[in-house]
């Protein structure tokens, strides 16, 4: 009943965060789904793959396989390095269907980074300053200008970061959420490690790179 899910408790959706490891946002949208009943809502989570995916996003990929993606009469090209967990999943129809898939995004799209982690400090501030003075211009008042900036910093997320943006083949998912069905289905972590993509006759080209966290040694 649309009356009922607009009633969902923050501690539940605290609770699903908690055991599902999924975003806050999927988990609201899972307990709405699920009428606020936990245990369905973690079985919508493990539908869409954002359960699985979250146990193994700490997972170490140093396998995978480098594509290309050509479009416009050879006008823009796509280079993209996509990892897994082993090789034996990195050769199968699922893994170069996504390969190609997200070069395919990322030619039609032209994402700046691969994550919100990767978003450097002075782009950060130049955005949020700009944003800022666009609110206060309208006569906000000062209380409010901070929550319309953190509104325009999500939509901004998602025009330069691959994993936020909508994914073109299906605009109610994002390609991290794309992502996450995946890793649920071929049971290994996967991840975007590098792109880059280049347009004729543009003066500059895109190239971006995840942020790599090394593991530290065991004892």
């Amino acid at each position: 009943m649309a009356t009922e899910t607009a009633k969902i408790d923050a501690k539940l959706v605290k609770e699903l965060r908690e055991k599902s490891g999924a975003p806050m946002g999927d988990c609201l949208k899972a307990l709405q789904e699920a009428q606020g009943d936990m245990e369905n809502a973690f079985v919508v989570l493990r539908k869409r793959g954002m359960a699985s995916a979250a146990k193994k996003a700490s997972r170490t990929t140093n396998e995978g396989a480098v594509g290309t993606y050509i479009h416009a009469g050879g006008k823009i090209g796509v280079l993209l390095e996509l990892n897994c967990e082993s090789d034996f999943v990195a050769r199968t129809e699922d893994f170069q269907e996504l390969l190609r898939d997200i070069s395919m995004h990322i030619a039609a799209t032209d994402p700046r980074y691969v994550g919100k982690e990767e978003v450097t400090e002075a782009d950060l501030a130049r955005e949020k300053d700009v944003f800022r003075a666009q609110a206060l211009a309208t006569g906000k008042k000062p209380e409010f200008v901070e929550k319309i900036v953190e509104g325009k910093m999500s939509k901004f997320y998602e025009e330069v970061c691959l994993l936020e943006q909508p994914f073109i083949k299906e605009q109610g998912q994002s390609v991290k959420q794309i992502i996450a069905t995946k890793i649920a289905k071929l049971g290994e972590n996967i991840s975007v490690r590098r792109f880059a993509r280049f347009k004729v006759g543009e003066p500059t080209f895109t190239v971006a790179q995840a942020k790599v966290v090394t593991e530290e040694p065991q004892a």
